[in-house]
């Protein structure tokens, strides 16, 4: 394998992790490498803000499927007056069903008076500190695309997502943990890892993906601890490892893969100061835990609040559960099934939005909520089951030409409406906002200019919104 300290023979892959395993026996954290890949940065790559930032931090809950405007932040009275008239328009001349106007009241919230829903009372409670955006739009009503849209800004898997972005524009806050962590209680979701990818940036800026369905810290990171051997004797086993991987990367033109593998053992390893604590829950005390809930989202939230103060800088939050890994696709049933879905979510996303608040944390702290799209304000009005069973109660169909989406802390201006949708919640009426411009408007508080924040690659200079894409500067305190 090599003849002295200084003089290496360029090793077979195979022998190499044979020579790494050898050396290594038990040696967790790789291991654990293997598993997080180049998914992790390690801290002080000299990257800094445009200019000075409002927020320093992302917290994205996704609600998977896309949550109905008109039953949440965008009362739609008139609604009851067409109940059941068909849409007009070539975009909805294949509507299943008529108007459906919301079973939900709407009330006046807070100082600021923004009306919501019924389903949101603990979101209605913080919604001072919360600033609702009523005109989105995206550009396709399917999920695949959709989903890529808000998470990439691409509605193809070709382009890094938006938690990358971030990272590689401002590096992590802590040596010791991923800067960029993506929760899901399930495996199982559309799309998949392509809406957190790194794409062409380089391999560090990765997300690290941890599945919160079982919240022991030994399964959420698995691998973490060597049960053989001392922190000071792994210290001294890695040093020679990334020696070793230093001289292997030199005679590879320093291959920006490699590098990124190099810098995810070494932050494993770090690790093993700083996570065991940050992803212990159970650390909580017991009236903190009883505000968030215990189901796998309200842990997903805590967590998501533990990763942050200590430093993450993007966190993204997945809704899905068991039944399903798009829950808010409420196709059929809707009525019912949107009030369960907002029981869970509306509870945990206040409790979090209230705690970081509490922290003194929610000042430079983003947290936005909401999907790829919304629902539309008529019915799709379900096929019948097989023959003797009662046709399925209806539901709402993908709505991508006006919804909403909520932004809390992080620089917002809270207590706040931006833009509106028609007065039946199909189109944007008022200061569209497509999601080019919402992303532009995350980078911007965070103190990125969308389009100095640039990587060259392929021969062109690629961004996360494009060529397209303006700040809203009126959400911006």
């Amino acid at each position: 394998m090599w003849t002295d300290a200084n003089s290496f023979a360029r090793p077979s892959v195979q022998s190499r992790r044979d020579m790494l395993r050898r050396m290594c026996g038990g040696f967790g954290l790789v291991g654990l490498a293997g598993v997080l890949g180049p998914q992790v940065l390690f801290a002080g790559n000299g990257k800094a803000p445009h200019f000075k930032p409002k927020a320093k931090r992302v917290i994205f809950l996704f609600m998977n499927g896309g949550p109905s405007h008109v039953d949440t932040f965008d009362p739609k009275p008139a609604l009851q007056k067409f109940e059941g008239q068909q849409p007009d328009g070539e975009l909805y001349k294949k509507a299943k069903g008529g108007y459906m106007p919301s079973p939900l009241s709407f009330a006046k919230h807070g100082q600021s008076g923004i009306e919501v829903s019924e389903s949101l009372p603990n979101l209605a409670r913080v919604i001072d500190d919360c600033c609702i955006i009523r005109s989105m739009r995206t550009d396709v009503p399917n999920h695949e695309p959709a989903l890529l849209q808000m998470c990439t800004g691409n509605v193809q898997p070709i382009r890094p997502s938006m938690g990358s972005w971030l990272l590689y524009g401002l590096g992590t806050e802590n040596e010791n943990l991923p800067g960029y962590v993506v929760l899901r209680p399930s495996p199982k979701i559309v799309v998949g890892p392509a809406l957190w990818s790194n794409s062409f940036l380089p391999a560090e800026f990765q997300a690290t993906s941890v599945i919160t369905s079982e919240m022991q810290v030994d399964k959420l990171l698995a691998n973490i601890k060597n049960p053989n051997l001392t922190f000071e004797q792994q210290r001294e086993q890695l040093n020679l490892v990334q020696k070793l991987n230093r001289h292997h990367a030199a005679r590879r033109d320093n291959d920006p893969e490699l590098d990124g593998q190099i810098k995810a053992m070494e932050t494993a390893f770090q690790m093993q100061k700083k996570a065991m604590q940050t992803f212990d829950i159970n650390r909580e005390p017991q009236h903190v835990r009883e505000m968030y809930g215990n189901t796998p989202f309200a842990n997903s939230c805590l967590l998501a609040r533990r990763l942050v103060e200590d430093g993450v800088r993007c966190v993204t939050i997945y809704y899905t559960n068991d039944g399903s890994n798009q829950p808010w696709d409420t196709h059929t049933d809707h009525d019912n099934g949107h009030k369960k879905l907002c029981v869970d979510s509306d509870k945990a996303s206040a409790a979090l939005i209230a705690d970081l608040k509490q922290r003194g944390l929610l000042e430079d702290t983003l947290v936005i909520w909401g999907g790829e799209f919304g629902r539309t304000p008529y019915a799709e009005v379900a096929k019948e089951k097989k023959t003797g069973e009662k046709e399925k109660k209806a539901g709402r169909d993908h709505h991508h030409t006006a919804f909403s989406m909520l932004l809390a802390g992080g620089g917002i201006k809270g207590g706040t409406v931006y833009g509106a949708s028609d007065d039946l919640g199909m189109l944007v009426a008022e200061n569209p906002v497509h999601v080019h411009d919402f992303h532009a408007t995350i980078l911007h508080l965070l103190g990125l200019d969308h389009e100095k924040l640039t990587y060259r690659y392929a021969g062109r200079d690629f961004r996360l919104t494009d060529v397209h894409g303006d700040v809203v500067e009126e959400i911006i305190a």
